[in-house]
């Protein structure tokens, strides 16, 4: 058993006071995370797949059923893949759903989405996989089961109290939980973010934009997203090929006597879909969860303070435009989780920590201002027939060029046309055996990979660093028989390039640099 893993057992295992019983003993762990949404599954999987003892706390006393986000885009795909998750999301979602779009109850185009964002060598992923939220946390859940965690369903965290050593969380219920670190994932409304007195900076609109929900529909063909658009506002209809005939509904809300938005129910969709299709053979037939949603643009001013830091909604919430929110919060606890592992299991300095808010907060802002653009672009251009969501592509919604090339953990040595702070491409290869493998297979885990293109590095790396030799001298490395890894890479001849465990490229270097690239080590 690694030292690692046996701290974290260690640190799983409540303590008790002299004196005092199990029951009110004060119970122990490394991470505290609040939330069991996307973000914190995420982040809990990452966490306990390195070792370190997890406890996930969850308030609703329930998964939750409601579809809520129902999209994931191609980066958050490689992420879960590198998890283990690629086949069970991909059986379970569709990639290929039309836009078909209508104009005061009239058909007038049709349009493939899918079609703009092929899969190539580098990307293998679609650029959208329509799946409802509830079953994406279902698998996490299922993959955090697997690694020895589980989720505290009907735990509510009522405050906590942090020195230099550690977090004093309390719950509702009266326990105790010590631990190393705690992650506020909890949404919006976030109680640690607002225990922090962090500032939630920006602008919120009084009255909701929208209603939404899961409607059981007949009589409307399941291929398509259907959107209606006119005077009297919007109405889209998602289908996810439930076997109970689910679609998610986002509509423009009906408003009462005062002009003011009337709350979502069966009955009020009923009259929506009726008076924007006029199609009287649409049947509404059940209707699950509901709810309405405001345009909320924050952003919080800090995503850490001391050993307490906010992920995901807890730091930001924008517009839907686009369907970032469920993808934004993944990527957060992507780049989260190998940090806050190397800290926990002495790989590396608390430091690495300060480095989350420098990489996430930036994203977080680039995607305040894509969905506000593509929210004000639909908005425009569905007062013209034939114009719907495909107004949203104001900029890459597949999360596969963003990166941190401004970063203090990005240092690059080569000037290729791919640099530090990139995500690391995929590439189609070769094994010694001539079998095929992806570049993204070499990297699942938690390590650093170095790839060695051209030659073999004669410096012993540490541990937590694997070596994935290209067109090396080296009987057991990858071959790049059609070119793929090199032009990905902007790489010629010999180069040295060391990839995060997140997968994003953290420092380049020439051939015969190997001790620059053990000094970049020794700075983490």
């Amino acid at each position: 058993m690694s030292n690692a893993m046996s701290d974290a057992m260690s640190d799983a295992t409540p303590t008790a006071a002299p004196g005092t019983t199990p029951a009110t003993a004060r119970e122990t762990t490394s991470v505290l995370i609040s939330g069991a949404g996307p973000t914190g599954l995420t982040l809990a999987c990452l966490l306990a797949r390195q070792g370190v003892a997890v406890r996930v706390v969850e308030l609703a006393p329930e998964p939750h059923s409601g579809s809520r986000g129902k999209a994931l885009n191609a980066r958050s795909l490689e992420v879960l893949a590198d998890l283990g998750l690629a086949d069970a999301l991909l059986a379970s979602g569709r990639t290929n759903l039309p836009f078909r779009r209508y104009f005061e109850g009239a058909f007038v185009a049709e349009s493939d989405p899918a079609a703009e964002t092929p899969a190539t060598p580098a990307a293998p992923y679609p650029g959208s996989l329509f799946l409802p939220q509830d079953r994406v946390e279902a698998l996490l859940r299922g993959r955090l089961e697997e690694l020895g965690g589980s989720v505290e369903f009907g735990t509510e965290l009522a405050g906590f109290t942090q020195d230099g050593e550690r977090v004093t969380a309390r719950l509702a219920d009266g326990r105790e939980i010590e631990a190393r670190y705690l992650v506020g994932c909890d949404g919006g409304r976030s109680t640690v973010r607002k225990r922090l007195a962090i500032p939630f900076t920006g602008d919120s609109e009084p009255e909701p934009a929208m209603v939404v929900g899961d409607l059981e529909i007949g009589g409307l063909e399941p291929t398509a997203w259907h959107q209606w658009f006119g005077p009297q506002g919007a109405l889209l209809l998602c289908p996810f090929g439930d076997e109970d005939g689910r679609w998610q509904v986002q509509a423009t809300p009906e408003t009462g006597p005062d002009g003011t938005a009337l709350a979502p129910s069966l009955e009020g969709f009923r009259r929506i879909v009726a008076e924007h299709t006029g199609d009287e053979s649409i049947e509404v037939r059940g209707a699950g969860w509901l709810s309405s949603w405001r345009v909320n643009v924050r952003v919080a001013e800090q995503y850490r303070v001391g050993r307490v830091l906010l992920a995901g909604d807890a730091a930001h919430v924008h517009p839907t435009a686009g369907g970032l929110g469920m993808n934004t919060g993944i990527q957060d606890a992507w780049n989260l989780g190998w940090k806050l592992g190397h800290v926990l299991t002495d790989l590396a300095r608390p430091a690495l920590l300060d480095t989350y808010e420098e990489e996430r907060q930036p994203i977080a802002a680039w995607t305040l201002r894509t969905s506000t653009a593509g929210m004000a672009a639909v908005a425009e251009g569905a007062r013209t027939p034939g114009v719907g969501l495909e107004a949203v592509r104001v900029d890459d919604l597949t999360g596969l060029s963003l990166g941190y090339r401004w970063s203090p953990l990005a240092e690059d040595g080569l000037g290729t046309s791919l640099q530090a702070g990139d995500r690391a491409p995929d590439a189609p290869l070769a094994d010694a055996e001539g079998r095929p493998i992806r570049l993204l297979e070499t990297f699942v885990g938690d390590r650093f990979t170095l790839l060695a293109f051209g030659h073999q590095p004669s410096a012993d790396l540490p541990g937590h660093v694997r070596t994935v030799t290209v067109d090396a001298d080296d009987p057991a490395g990858l071959r790049d028989t059609d070119g793929h890894a090199r032009r990905a890479y902007g790489i010629e001849g010999a180069a040295l390039v060391l990839v995060r465990p997140d997968n994003y490229v953290a420092f380049t270097a020439r051939q015969g640099e190997e001790q620059a690239v053990l000094d970049y080590l020794g700075r983490l």
